[in-house]
Order: structure tokens, then sequence, then C-alpha cells
């Protein structure tokens, strides 16, 4: 899964850990279609959607030029995921809060933060968010998957993504996807996620069961925010999808053709420049302010400490 802000991290999703049996759709002919289908996950559609030039940085170019140092905001968004999953993990009997520090600790990613001090002061944030969040959860009760990886093929992509929860929900499933940011989103972010929508389109094929219902889980603040898709919608996400499947593959048929890598992947200055891992080689990051690899977690922790 993609963290909630900063760079996306260049997509490595292994096999599908054990979970209730799927069959992949299988390919169907459809006028049109390309020679070959996009192999892609959600973030890495979104990366050239949000930069093109990072996107061309992310996957193309060979050697992958040197990244920024790490963000101390995605160790900590790992951490809590990972913790999550290991919860999840363990038998219903002992997914209790005393097992929680033991479960941060073991798999406590350290990078990026400013020094030791402001480490264990997101450790405890992250313990608390934990605690908080799982005592309204009931251990018995066993997701469909987590961190379930879920795939179905398109006329254009063959679509792949890693889901942090998969519920079930009476007949139907559920996508749960936690955030660990500053801010929580509300349901205009529910309903804009093309990740989501995708995912649930991709778990509805594989599991032949219907998934409408996507959530964001915002551990900082306990809150829930929803979007029941239809059809049409997930429909139109798809479109959305395919369409940026075929520009990448247009850019990428430029590229090879002899095109000027910098004009085929242009750069998209903007906000996002700063937290990007390109910044210091694109011509783009040049003007953009410089973050620190710990700024986003001290805007969460002073939050915190003012709460």
């Amino acid at each position: 899964m993609p963290t909630d802000t900063g760079t996306a991290p260049v997509d490595t999703e292994p096999s599908a850990p054990p979970g209730p049996r799927g069959v992949e759709p299988e390919q169907l002919g459809f006028e049109g279609m390309p020679e070959r289908l996009f192999t892609c996950t959600p973030s890495k559609l979104a990366s050239f959607e949000d930069c093109p030039r990072r996107y061309r940085h992310s996957y193309l170019d060979r050697p992958t030029p040197q990244k920024g140092p790490p963000w101390a905001h995605n160790s900590l968004g790992a951490s809590v995921h990972t913790a999550l999953r290991n919860w999840y993990g363990l038998p219903a009997q002992r997914r209790t809060p005393g097992a929680l520090p033991t479960l941060l600790r073991a798999t406590w990613v350290s990078e990026g933060y400013r020094d030791e001090e402001q480490q264990r002061a997101a450790f405890q944030v992250a313990l608390g968010w934990l605690e908080g969040y799982l005592a309204g959860v009931d251990p018995k009760v066993e997701p469909v998957g987590v961190e379930r990886v879920v795939g179905a093929k398109t006329a254009v992509l063959a679509l792949s993504g890693r889901v942090d929860r998969i519920d079930r929900r009476g007949d139907e499933l559920v996508i749960v996807d936690y955030k660990t940011g500053r801010r929580g989103g509300d349901t205009d972010d529910a309903r804009g996620s093309s990740a989501l929508a995708l995912y649930a389109y991709a778990t509805a094929k594989q599991f032949h069961r219907t998934c409408r219902r996507v959530e964001l889980h915002h551990l900082p603040s306990g809150t829930v925010a929803a979007h029941e898709h239809t059809d049409a919608s997930l429909a139109r996400a798809v479109e959305r999808a395919e369409a940026t499947g075929r520009d990448i593959l247009a850019a990428e048929a430029a590229l090879n053709g002899g095109a000027d890598p910098d004009l085929a992947f242009p750069m998209t200055p903007g906000a996002l420049c700063s937290y990007c891992d390109f910044r210091k080689i694109c011509p783009g990051g040049a003007d953009a302010p410089v973050r620190q690899p710990w700024v986003a977690v001290e805007a969460v922790l002073d939050v915190t400490d003012r709460e």
C-alpha cells in the first residue's frame, strides 16, 4: 500500500498470502486491445498521474537515479501497518493489547527520524494509535484478507495491488485502508480514491463477490470515512485507469522510438516536489522548499501533543 504523504516506492508485489480461494478472470478479446496488457498497481498509475518525470525515474531509468534520504513518515506508516498485519497473524486468543508493544517493536522502522528522542516519541504515539484502534475491533473476527494481493485484467491493464484488509459484511466484501497521516480524510476522499475503487473492482472479480464499500480508517483520530460505490462508479474508475495506462504506453513507445526522455515524460512541478525522492536531480524540484525527512512526523507529534 502506498503511505499518506511523500513519494510512493517502486512496487514489488510478492505472491498473495494464503486466503480464501479466488479465480483470476480470464483475459478476453476486445477490439482495439493493445498488443500487451500494461502491468500495473494503483500506485504505479498514480505516480504517472502526479508527475510523469517521477514515474520515469522510478520505473524506467536504469540504473535508477539515486534517491534522497528516507522519510520518517513512511517509516512510521510502515511500522504501524506491519504491526496490524502481525496482530491478525496471531491466534485469536493472543490478540490482546498486551501483545502490541512487542509487535510494534519487532518490526519498527527507525529511518528518517531527527533523533532518538523523536523516534521514541513516535513509537509511543504509534502504540497509542494501535491500542485505541484495536480496542474497537473484535479479535475473534477473521478478515477475508490482510495485506492481500488482489488482481484483475481489463482490456488494457493487468492490474494488481495489496489491500490493507478485506472484511466480510454479510454477503459483501469491504475494502479497508489504514491511514496514519496528520489528516484523516472524509467521505469525498473515500469516494475520490482511485486506488480504493480499483481494489474494490479487483476484489470483486477475484472472489466473485460483491465489493462496493471502501473505508479509510484513520488511526490517529479513530475516524472512518466510507463510500459505497456503484457498478457505474467502479466502471468509471477502471476507464480512468485504462486511460492512464494508454498514456504511459504511448510515452514509453515514444521514448523507445528515440524521443527526448524529458519531453516524453514531462515534469509536473507542485507541492509534492518537496517530498519527491528525485528532487535533487529534477529541475522542477530545484525551487521547491526543502523539507527535512522528519517534518511530517513532527507535525503529527505536534498535533498529538496539543490534543
